[in-house]
């Protein structure tokens, strides 16, 4: 895409310190045809950058007092990565010069350069901004709960067994005849009493007219290819189907738990199984992936995109920091605040701009002789994980986990509002919060300096580093508090899915996203929510989550069928599970199971599906249990000698205790305390 110079004037932004070089050159590039900024540092050329999306090419001096040409181009990679980069330099070398092109320099030229060369080098970057903007393939963060980080690759042999295995459990689902007790289910009439209905858990048990079975429903409701209403052992005919989601939905854990099959794949392979399974009619499966929770969770992730690309994720974290001047406000004050910023963004996103943010603190700390800092990283490195993992439960918007939970209500026609989430969720969030700052001034205390914990200084240093909040950053906060608004506010005549839509739309329309970029999501997440969805609603509908959860009430023993005690029960072997497979797929596996149990168990199915929600959140013990963990993990490794600073046993040792005390507070806190009050329990 080549532009006119007839017509075409490139933005030139020329950063350098020297005044006399920089005026002389802007001046001979004016000349030329092309306007300049100029900067005479690399806090200047951040916010000249930041705030002028007219830039098509940045000239960058490498060497500078104060952020260097390295540092800069660091951050204009990360804020305008779209906008080429020449380097220019007195002092060159080819070692310096591979090292500025991996850090992704468009030229690294030598001082002095020959104005017509400068010129051409010009003309051909702005060439590539142009194509650049035209294909959008601006890179942003990558949200690593996309999938799971793999520290050790898991032998190959190991993998295609898991995958074998799975398959052959699919195929031998469809062929063996379904069990005497599957059919028997399914051929129980309704009865008049449906508080000593033994199907009364079934999804739409409320639709079937009295004397009717799940299997009439089911057969008449979703057509499954070659069965017919009123055919002769119609029962067995449709045990066969709910036989084979069962197995679907046991071989898309063990591939969501291992790694063996990517979380994408594994989705789109739910997809296979039940349109070639014919499970339900090709429509009603397209449906199930793209319900309201779905499309939640493709809008928050898109959002997320936005709010990295302008920067306004960085000014959260900067904000949330900036009344840290100490130990105690730290662990009481901050720690509180961002656990509570993870109930409503990323957590990964906020984990991602906090932590290198307290590496910087730590760095600064006073060395003295026999004093070891490590413990306070592993303060800081511990508190940021666990407070975003406690942060999970306050919003349908704190993770993916959420959102497959609301679908899964929905199918039983129980789905709860946004505002509904919060009201039984967040108050569970700061309460934990404290309490784990409580633990950490415990066992962290002869740690702590008196002093020198002053984040807030750190805050105000890279606040003025990036300048001035941008057009674009207030009108995407402006839109973000509009869409919680919608949330809060819109109810189920909105949904969830309606206000981040709405938003995205509407920044599209201010010129603060394009479209293009915006629909870059990471698909395989979203497929992950849709698969779950799907596997959520087959299960329902087939009556395969109502023989799952009788099977695992059976299991039970009496004294816990209670509304108190069940949802603890669940969370445990939730809380369990989460610590060895990626949150949203313990919810996508549990959940279809937890739910239904709540009518058989007198139990409201909000508070089965809360307490497994909730409990996929305290993935506190290995360093695979979330993606937060992962990274943290690799930041705490001394780039000098490769040590690791915070191990694998500081994770499992304080998060098994924070692990014990996130159910003391989920149990005594929420279930056994608001919970009553509120009437979700008694």
């Amino acid at each position: 895409m080549d532009r006119d110079r007839r017509t075409h004037r490139p933005c030139v932004l020329l950063v350098d310190d020297e005044e006399e070089f920089r005026q002389s050159l802007a001046a001979r590039l004016e000349l030329r045809g092309f306007a300049v900024l100029q900067a005479p540092s690399g806090e200047e050329a951040l916010r000249l950058a930041r705030a002028n999306r007219d830039v098509d090419v940045v000239v960058l001096d490498c060497v500078m007092p104060g952020m260097d040409g390295a540092a800069t181009l660091d951050e204009l990679r990360r804020y305008r990565r779209e906008v080429p980069v020449v380097m220019l330099t007195a002092h060159g070398s080819v070692d310096r010069a591979a090292e500025m092109g991996r850090r992704g320099a468009f030229r690294y030229l030598a001082k002095p350069v020959p104005l017509a060369e400068l010129e051409q080098v010009l003309w051909e970057a702005d060439r590539e901004h142009a194509h650049a903007l035209a294909r959008r393939d601006t890179p942003l963060q990558r949200d690593k709960r996309r999938a799971p980080l793999r520290l050790r690759p898991s032998p190959r042999a190991l993998m295609l067994g898991v995958i074998l295995s799975g398959l052959l459990a699919l195929v031998l689902a469809a062929w063996l005849p379904p069990s005497s007790a599957l059919v028997g289910l399914l051929d129980l009439p309704k009865g008049a009493d449906p508080e000593n209905d033994p199907i009364a858990g079934y999804a739409s048990y409320r639709e079937l007219a009295v004397g009717a079975t799940i299997a009439d429903h089911y057969v008449a409701t979703y057509r499954p290819a070659g069965i017919a209403p009123g055919q002769p052992d119609l029962a067995r005919r449709a045990a066969g189907r709910t036989q084979l989601m069962i197995a679907l939905i046991a071989v898309a854990a063990m591939f969501w738990a291992t790694g063996a099959v990517p979380i994408g794949a594994t989705a789109l392979l739910v997809a296979v199984v039940m349109y070639a399974g014919g499970v339900m009619r090709p429509d009603d499966i397209g449906q199930s992936f793209v319900k309201d929770a779905v499309v939640f969770i493709f809008g928050v992730l898109a959002l997320s995109r936005v709010m990295t690309r302008t920067g306004l994720d960085k000014r959260i974290a900067m904000l949330l920091l900036r009344p840290v001047r100490g130990p105690a406000t730290l662990l009481f004050v901050f720690l509180p605040m961002f656990a509570l910023a993870c109930s409503f963004i990323s957590e990964t996103v906020l984990v991602t701009l906090v932590m290198p943010l307290f590496l910087l603190i730590w760095r600064g700390l006073p060395r003295q002789e026999g004093r070891d800092l490590r413990p306070v990283l592993v303060l800081f490195a511990l508190l940021v994980c666990y407070a975003s993992n406690l942060g999970g439960p306050g919003s349908p918007a704190a993770g993916g986990r959420n959102a497959i939970m609301v679908g899964i209500l929905s199918d039983y026609g129980k789905a709860p509002t946004f505002l509904e989430w919060m009201r039984y969720g967040l108050p569970f969030v700061p309460v934990a919060s404290l309490v784990l700052g409580a633990y950490f001034f415990i066992v962290f205390r002869r740690h702590l300096p008196p002093g020198g914990l002053d984040a807030a200084a750190v805050a105000r240093q890279e606040s003025d580093r990036i300048g001035r909040l941008t057009r674009e950053e207030k009108l995407t906060a402006a839109v973000s508090l509009a869409v919680v608004a919608g949330w809060v506010l819109g109810g189920e005549r909105l949904g969830m899915g309606g206000p981040v839509l709405g938003g995205l739309v509407l920044l599209n329309l201010l010129g603060v996203a394009d479209w293009r970029d915006v629909t870059k999501v990471p698909w395989d997440v979203v497929f992950l929510y849709g698969g779950a969805s799907a596997l959520g609603r087959g299960l329902a509908e087939t009556g395969g989550a109502l023989h799952l959860a009788r099977g695992f009430l059976d299991l039970v023993p009496d004294a816990l069928l209670h509304d108190r005690l069940l949802p603890m029960a669940v969370s445990l072997a939730t809380g369990v599970a989460t610590n060895f497979m990626s949150d949203g797929a313990t919810v996508a596996a549990l959940g279809p199971i937890t739910v239904p149990m709540a009518k058989a168990a007198g139990v409201h199915p909000w508070a089965l599906g809360f307490a497994t929600s909730f409990a996929s959140s305290f993935a506190h013990m290995l360093i695979i249990g979330t993606p937060a963990s992962a990274l943290v993990y690799i930041l705490c490794r001394d780039p000098q000698t490769g040590r690791q600073l915070v191990t694998r046993t500081d994770f499992l040792r304080h998060g098994f205790v924070v692990w014990i005390l996130s159910f003391v507070v989920l149990w005594g806190w929420t279930f056994l305390g608001y919970w009553r009050w509120l009437g979700l329990v008694t």
